[in-house]
C-alpha cells in the first residue's frame, strides 16, 4: 500500500505541473477538491467498524443460545464494509485484500447456514 507521504508527493508534482501549464488555473478550488477526495478516500472509518463487528461476532460465538441470525446480520455488515473499502481504495493491494475478505465472509455465511 502506498504511504500517504508518497501519495502527497505524487499529487503535489502533478498539481505543480498543472499550475505551470495553465495560467488561469484556480489553485483554491483545486485544494478544496483535493480535500474532498482525501476525505472520501479515507478507509479508517470502515476499518474501525470492521473491528467492532469482529468483536461483536466473537462475543456472539462465545455466548449461549441461538446466534445464527445475529451472526448473519454481522456477515452482511462485514460485506458492506468490504464493498466500501474496495470502492474507495485506489490501491490494487487493498482491493485484492478486500476481495479475499469477501470470499472469507461468503465462507462464514455458508457455515452459518449449518447453525440453528
Amino acid at each position: 500500500m502506498r504511504s500517504p507521504e508518497a501519495i502527497k508527493a505524487q499529487l503535489k508534482a502533478q498539481v505543480d505541473q498543472l499550475i505551470e501549464n495553465n495560467s488561469d488555473f484556480d489553485e483554491q478550488r483545486l485544494y478544496q477538491e483535493a480535500a474532498l477526495l482525501a476525505v472520501k478516500a479515507d478507509l479508517q472509518e470502515e476499518l474501525d467498524r470492521l473491528v467492532v463487528h469482529v468483536k461483536a461476532a466473537q462475543e456472539l460465538l462465545a455466548s449461549e443460545g441461538p446466534v445464527g441470525r445475529r451472526l448473519d446480520f454481522l456477515a452482511q455488515e462485514f460485506n458492506r464494509e468490504c464493498n466500501t473499502i474496495c470502492s474507495k481504495s485506489n490501491s490494487a493491494e487493498v482491493i485484492s485484500m478486500g476481495l479475499d475478505m469477501k470470499l472469507i465472509i461468503d465462507q462464514f455465511r455458508e457455515q452459518l447456514q449449518n447453525m440453528e
